[in-house]
């Protein structure tokens, strides 16, 4: 039922939308949760600025009136060109049989079944807590715009250890949409968040085979690219383990889907390309930033390919097309990566130090496996021959282009120290990570050409000496392929993945199950506006996600200089001798802090003042296990009835 809950919020809004301005077939399901994240981008503003709390209905409502306006646009255009050039038909996909979509079928069925096990198995359940720094921030980020019902990044600086700014900037869309699952039918945090990421890896398998469909590969080659596309390290699991960076790994999951609808661009339907695409820019937007310099280099790559006549463009029919794709882009997009500059300093000036020699780079990124101890060879061999023969059969040059942009991108990146290196990678937070993510894309279309290649070779050379039908001859063949490459890979990598994954998803050490329960007895024992005094370095800034008790400390990099928050963390314990401690703990309502064993990493800062905290006069064990530490402050149980203050020297 969770899982159900989950997979409609990510497609039925973009269903309705997409079905309105008429997408259809494998394009619509495809582009469906494309389309949702930029409804949801588009309504956080607007809803928010129009005072309207961000609920289901709320979104539900949205949603029609955006249907409305799409399908209105879409009918206008349509009887536009019916009466202005009536000589203009549009160029339909060529019909397939029932049997090629069941092909295609079957071979997204592969690519889910290998991702939901993998994931599975990786994160040991969808109710473990994932270990690495980023992911408290997104829980955080989920509960409070669903407690406060403003999904508006301006109005959630608190969490980040920055209240009241209003200035303060983190693209929340994919927060946004989690927040209105959130709490419903059941869903308590890590299922939300683990069920949310097992639905991006869902949208791969789907927007591959519609990408490969819509620009003319055969529909063996589109189900065998859909098939492997689980099979990658490097896009999803790394990105899901590493972090997580699970707004990155959703837009990154959906270029897939952009891709697929900029075939309209090319083949122009009257206003159905430019809204679907303009939704679609704010859905990216809004989920990363960084992902609108990956879309511009697709794009650009699709013109050069017009340009160089490798794609087909009537540039009469297609000038509507793209004047109005653009300025929807820019409308819809612009206003939603602004407030980004805020941040862009400190984007920019991330460093990452190199893990590989330049032959190694190159090596990973031939075999399709970055950051990658071992290659994946019965994915990546494949998929480099594929890209050899994508080139020879002049098939999506343009897909080829961004695995030479993106691969060498990676390889200098991961290999090389330089302010050039580092400018051009900035967008990325120099991070030669999230740029391997990049790269299996055109793997999983290569390994498609490859498949579809091979198949047709073998069954052209065999059909002379074996008295069978060519239909079971490509069946033989098919079914050789999967023996072969599927058994050598271990089931498509599954094991592998899975073993990455499991790396942040354990009973600790950030977040351990006797850590959980001490946030639940804090939960039980603390009233609404009360806040509970922690060491910014162990996982208690989960406390808030998983239970909703208010920590000081928010974060793991800590509250900044000068604030309360800061303050408390380095003079917690003098609250026996010091009247501005004793102050500032009563304004911010604190009656209990706690001590976690498990730290965020090895090194992490820890409050000092927490750390020092240990039994006495000022300090009585009300809540002790085998890995934390519950103290209730001497002289500060008045709080829990007493109302907030606000403090004039921050938070």
């Amino acid at each position: 039922m969770n899982v159900l809950l989950v997979l409609l919020a990510f497609w039925v809004p973009g269903l309705v939308f997409g079905a309105a301005v008429r997408l259809r077939g494998w394009t619509l399901a495809a582009t469906a949760p494309l389309l949702t994240f930029g409804v949801v981008a588009l309504g956080v503003p607007v809803l928010g600025g129009l005072g309207i709390r961000w609920t289901m209905l709320a979104v539900a409502l949205w949603t029609l009136v955006l249907a409305v306006v799409g399908f209105g646009l879409a009918f206008a255009a349509r009887r536009l060109r019916a009466r202005r050039h009536p000589d203009w038909t549009v160029e339909e996909l060529p019909k397939l049989p029932l049997r090629d979509h069941v092909v295609m079928a079957a071979g997204v069925a592969a690519g889910l079944v290998v991702g939901a096990v993998a994931f599975l198995r990786g994160t040991n359940g969808i109710n473990t807590v994932q270990q690495g720094w980023d992911a408290p921030f997104h829980g955080n980020l989920i509960r409070w715009i669903a407690e406060h019902g403003d999904a508006r990044p301006s109005t959630v600086g608190t969490i980040a250890n920055l209240p009241h700014q209003t200035n303060y900037f983190y693209p929340d869309t994919y927060h946004a949409l989690l927040s209105l699952v959130f709490g419903k039918g059941g869903l308590t945090m890590m299922p939300t968040l683990n069920l949310a990421a097992l639905a991006v890896v869902f949208t791969v398998p789907v927007g591959v085979a519609a990408l490969c469909r819509v620009w003319g590969m055969p529909a063996l080659g589109t189900a065998a690219a859909a098939a492997v596309t689980t099979w990658f390290s490097a896009f999803p699991y790394d990105s899901l383990w590493r972090g997580p960076l699970w707004p990155y790994v959703a837009g990154v999951a959906l270029i897939p889907a952009m891709l697929v609808l900029a075939r309209y661009l090319l083949k122009p339907d009257g206003a159905t390309g430019p809204v679907a695409l303009g939704v679609g820019v704010a859905g990216l937007c809004g989920l990363h930033t960084s992902l609108v310099f990956v879309l511009g280099a697709y794009f650009l790559l699709i013109l050069l390919a017009v340009l160089l006549r490798y794609e087909k463009i009537d540039w009469r029919r297609s000038a509507p097309t793209l004047i109005a794709t653009a300025g929807l882009a820019i409308a819809l997009g612009v206003p939603l990566v602004l407030p980004s500059l805020y941040n862009a300093s400190g984007v920019t000036s991330a460093h990452w130090p190199t893990e590989a020699t330049l032959a190694g780079g190159l090596g990973e990124t031939l075999t399709f496996s970055p950051m990658s101890e071992f290659p994946q060879w019965w994915v990546g061999v494949p998929a480099f021959i594929g890209i050899v023969l994508m080139v020879r059969h002049r098939r999506m040059l343009w897909l080829v282009g961004a695995y030479v942009v993106f691969g060498g991108l990676f390889m200098v990146s991961v290999s090389l120290e330089s302010n050039l290196v580092r400018s051009v990678t900035s967008v990325f937070y120099n991070d030669h990570w999230r740029i391997a993510a990049l790269v299996p894309l055109a793997g999983a279309v290569a390994f498609g050409e490859f498949a579809h290649t091979f198949v047709a070779w073998l069954v052209r050379k065999t059909q002379p000496r074996v008295k069978l039908k060519p239909v079971a001859l490509t069946g033989v063949a098919v079914l050789l392929l999967v023996v072969v490459l599927g058994g050598l890979s271990g089931g498509g990598y599954v094991g592998r993945n899975a073993v990455r994954l499991a790396a942040r998803y354990q009973d600790g050490p950030t977040v351990s199950k006797a850590e959980e329960a001490a946030y639940a007895w804090l939960a039980q024992h603390t009233v609404p506006g009360e806040r509970v005094m922690n060491n910014k370095a162990d996982g208690s800034a989960w406390m808030y996600a998983l239970s909703g008790v208010t920590p000081v400390e928010w974060n793991f990099y800590g509250a900044g200089p000068g604030t309360t928050a800061a303050y408390l963390s380095d003079q917690v314990d003098q609250v026996g001798t010091s009247p501005r401690v004793r102050r500032d703990l009563t304004d911010l309502r604190v009656r209990y802090v706690i001590q976690g064993k498990g730290l965020a990493t090895a090194t992490a800062i820890q409050s000092a003042g927490v750390a020092r905290i240990a039994e006495g006069p000022m300090f009585h064990v009300v809540f002790r296990n085998s890995d934390a530490t519950i103290y209730e402050i001497a002289g500060q149980s008045g709080v829990a009835v007493a109302p907030a203050l606000s403090t004039s020297h921050g938070e």
